[in-house]
């Protein structure tokens, strides 16, 4: 089974939030990397300006779709500036590569029901995906590590503020941390 990483940004921290992106990263290094359009404008405060909306890639861009495909019909890359309507079907198709996956996030509360909402609710996420999701936050836990450790400074990453919260940059650090502590699980036993 794939592990996929995980990550959303979003208009805020209540029950009516919309996505504003999401970036997945495979455990063999595909990426699928959407930006939305069409998330409620009038959620947005200072603070997700500064940090979530003035870090987005895609936003000037013309290209609607970007995909890097592979020769065997794979895709080692997608990028997406769409809607919400339309990021279910891409994000079907990218998922389609993978026989089996399970997903992980961070602390993924919200994250987890925004991606069940993408594809109209938990009932119908694609067949190919584990209804289980699980996060590093409570495997830091679990293992007697600080959960609010800064994730770049457990996966040992040198990144600068301008990456942090675009949500292609947080599934590559989840990963990393997930892979660091799969690491140090496996010399404990």
């Amino acid at each position: 089974m794939k592990k996929l990483y995980f990550d959303t940004e979003f208009t805020g921290l209540h029950q009516k939030t919309t996505l504003i992106s999401i970036g997945i990263i495979s455990d063999c290094g595909k990426t699928f990397y959407a930006e939305l359009y069409d998330y409620d404008q009038s959620q947005i405060d200072e603070w997700l300006k500064e940090n979530v909306i003035s870090k987005l890639k895609l936003k000037d861009k013309d290209i609607l779709v970007r995909e890097n495909k592979l020769e065997d019909g794979t895709f080692e890359k997608v990028e997406i500036l769409t809607n919400i309507k339309d990021l279910k079907k891409h994000l079907i198709n990218w998922l389609s590569q993978f026989e089996q996956v399970e997903i992980w996030s961070d602390c993924l509360s919200y994250d987890w029901v925004l991606f069940n909402e993408i594809f109209g609710g938990a009932m119908q996420i694609p067949k190919n995906v584990y209804y289980i999701p699980y996060d590093i936050c409570t495997q830091f836990k679990s293992h007697n590590i600080d959960p609010d450790i800064s994730r770049e400074e457990y996966g040992e990453v040198n990144s600068s503020d301008a990456e942090k919260h675009n949500s292609l940059w947080d599934a590559k650090i989840i990963k990393l941390c997930h892979e660091k502590m799969l690491t140090l699980i496996l010399k404990l036993s």
